[in-house]
């Protein structure tokens, strides 16, 4: 443990359960049911309402090998030639082969997917796939269905739920082992304030952490809390550098922030094409797939576009449609250019890349479990090996599924059990940052950390981010009245912070590009020396201490032993130290 916590009150109220699932999209929901379904007392926490998670942003599908000739073997080919180079195969398989069941029993469930004419389930193409296996709802509202329908299925079941509650902390007890979370609920339902929820199996599902960034296709709640929680608590992280940036993003403007309209990489596996702005199509030749060659190399190809014609966006020409194909299958992104003041019926849609999806998180086995005994994580928040340094399109809602599955199972054979919180807290309290820095913090990461990157960059982005992180420190040390004070702001930024921290931290050491990783200085890969992960941990003054694994496979995933004080010296001094 790092002995290291949130600013926060202490609990004033507190809820027993079995098991707690901290998140409400397909990974959180599929884990309570199950665990609810086996008799465990089970306790849903959610962030916002409990369909309001990021599954139901999500628009392309569900890949699975579903379709008459795709096997689990092609599947698994796909997959691996997306990660570059940096999936590990046993989990890798252990998804490819589950997943088809994995979506029946979620159709079995009540999610509804679209049909063809003789009622077999419609299948498109994404990106890096060479079959169409890609299963979808509402033409593009796979992910509000997948929700509709688990939502459903929890409040039928009558699973004790907790909405607007921001996850502060791991409770532990005198053995070190998970004992329930602390939690902030805001002011809207059964509880106020700060309290917990004592259980001595923990599920972090809690979906990714965009918002670090300044322009991302995830909510607003996407702040990295789970993964925040996780290393305070002392878990080890892998493969934060491998940020996936959607490649076609609805273009909104020069400096537009926040949450962006998607435009789904299954528009262009319906044929449409991405061109510059005399119409060019530039994909060809770059990708034996073209538009639907792997989302990294889309990415990059739209980015170097943009740099040799000095522009902000390229754009995505899907005027052969015609208005019926638009209106019956893509619906959702049709309404929202519209809303924006753009046609695609009539006119190319422009775009450009923006921050979706992190391939890394907490670092876990094939069952879920993290390097805390009774702490398990699951979907985003979750690191199990399978996409490597970029994850194939439509592999993040079946890797949900399939490894909440596994985590019930796990949960329900073991029966963790946990002795009684620890009597008080004797952690101290991380300083907390100023919720105006959040801003600050988005346009750090975007400028150093963002679709390009180099050294320099990076060695820009680390100081930054460092000065106020030692800001915040020395303010509380000199007892400023400009302190932050405890609140939903300031805890997200302050979580935004710590992972912006540890992400730039594994990019600055990752010399080379892999993936969605990409270093202008140092543009090839390099098997012999990087095919291999980097695990970060934190040690008890709040630094990142890096190691690297022998292998492109995991690994055993188990306790963390205590921060060794006889690390190497820093490789990068400002921000972090590499183990020996």
């Amino acid at each position: 443990m790092t002995g290291i916590r949130l600013t926060a009150p202490a609990p004033g109220w507190s809820i027993d359960a079995d098991v707690v699932v901290v998140g409400s999209g397909v990974a959180g929901l599929t884990t309570a049911l199950r665990c609810a379904a086996a008799g465990l007392a089970t306790v849903v926490v959610t962030k916002a309402r409990l369909d309001d998670g990021s599954t139901r942003w999500a628009q392309g599908g569900i890949a699975a090998a579903l379709g008459e000739g795709d096997t689990p073997e092609q599947h698994l080919d796909d997959t691996l030639v997306a990660g570059a180079g940096l999936c590990d195969e046993a989990a890798v398989r252990t998804l490819v082969t589950e997943g088809p069941d994995a979506v029946r029993r979620l159709i079995g469930t009540g999610a509804h997917f679209d049909t063809t004419d003789s009622g077999d389930i419609a299948l498109t193409r994404e990106g890096g796939h060479h079959r169409r296996r890609i299963a979808h709802a509402g033409g593009d509202a796979t992910g509000a269905e997948i929700s509709r329908a688990l939502v459903e299925a929890v409040r039928e079941a009558a699973l004790h739920t907790v909405e607007n509650a921001l996850v502060l902390d791991l409770l532990t007890d005198a053995e070190g082992r998970t004992a329930g979370v602390t939690l902030h609920v805001m002011g809207e339902g059964q509880h106020d304030g700060v309290g917990a929820v004592r259980a001595p199996a923990v599920v972090l599902a809690t979906g990714g952490m965009g918002q670090v960034f300044s322009a991302t296709t995830n909510p607003a709640v996407s702040t990295g809390d789970g993964v925040a929680l996780a290393l305070r608590a002392g878990a080890e992280v892998s493969d934060l550098e491998f940020v996936q940036f959607h490649p076609t993003v609805l273009f909104l403007g020069t400096g537009s922030e926040g949450q962006q309209p998607l435009v789904s990489e299954a528009v262009r596996g319906e044929g449409a094409h991405l061109v510059d702005a005399s119409g060019t199509r530039f994909m060809l030749g770059q990708h034996e797939l073209a538009e639907l060659a792997p989302r990294d190399i889309v990415a990059k190809a739209i980015t170097r576009q943009m740099q040799l014609r000095g522009t902000d966006h390229m754009y995505l020409d899907a005027r052969h449609f015609g208005a019926k194909m638009w209106e019956q299958r893509f619906p959702t992104i049709l309404a929202a250019c519209r809303t924006h003041g753009i046609d695609p019926v009539t006119e190319p849609v422009p775009v450009a890349p923006a921050a979706h999806y992190a391939s890394g998180g907490i670092r876990t086995d094939l069952r879920g479990r993290t390097t805390v005994p009774g702490l398990y994580a699951c979907g985003e928040v979750a690191c199990t090996g399978v996409h490597g340094a970029n994850r194939l399109a439509s592999n993040s809602l079946l890797e949900g599924l399939v490894f909440a599955e596994r985590i019930a199972a796990d949960i329900v054979e073991e029966r963790p059990g946990a002795g009684p919180a620890e009597a008080g807290d004797h952690r101290a309290p991380s300083p907390l940052i100023a919720p105006e820095a959040r801003s600050t913090i988005q346009r750090i990461m975007s400028r150093g950390a963002g679709v390009l990157r180099s050294a320099e960059s990076l060695a820009t982005a680390a100081d930054e981010l460092e000065a106020l992180h030692n800001s915040a420190a020395l303010a509380v040390e000199a007892d400023e009245p400009k302190v932050a004070v405890p609140g939903v702001e300031a805890w997200e930024v302050t979580n935004l912070l710590l992972v912006s921290r540890v992400l730039v931290a594994a990019a600055r050491q990752r010399e080379e590009t892999r993936g969605c990783h990409w270093r202008e200085d140092r543009p090839e890969r390099d098997d012999e020396n990087w095919r291999r992960h980097l695990v970060v941990r934190l040690t008890p003054e709040r630094r990142p201490v890096l190691r690297r694994t022998e292998t492109e496979a995991f690994g055993p995933v188990g306790p963390v032993q205590a921060p060794d004080c006889a690390a190497a010296p820093p490789t990068h001094p400002a921000d972090v130290t590499e183990e020996p």
